[in-house]
């Protein structure tokens, strides 16, 4: 009893899920959310002269795409860790400076 050939495109073991992912989501989604606020933050820092209900719409929109930049990248990082500590040490950052802001 003779097998029918493989077809060219399977391939004799499939690519494993990288182990890290949920570690790299959980950064994207948990860090990346309250770096993406912080961003809003400043923003709303540095648009001072603006009318206040135009300064509110411009911090709301701010956030989905900053959030969204963030969670991409995290999958760019060769591990989890290392997602947690570029966005961990990016949220140390965005939040000591609105806290540099808030004392002036």
């Amino acid at each position: 009893m003779t097998h029918a050939t493989s077809s060219p495109t399977s391939s004799p073991r499939a690519e494993p899920i990288q182990r890290d992912w949920l570690a790299k989501s959980l950064a994207g989604v948990l860090a990346g959310f309250a770096f993406a606020m912080g961003c809003s933050g400043l923003l709303l820092a540095a648009l001072g002269s603006f009318p206040p209900p135009l300064r509110a719409q411009f911090a709301m929109w701010l956030v989905v795409p900053v959030w969204l930049g963030a969670l991409a990248s995290c999958f760019a990082a060769r591990s989890g860790l290392r997602a947690w500590l570029w966005l961990g040490s990016g949220n140390l950052a965005v939040y000591a400076l609105l806290a540099i802001l808030h004392r002036l």
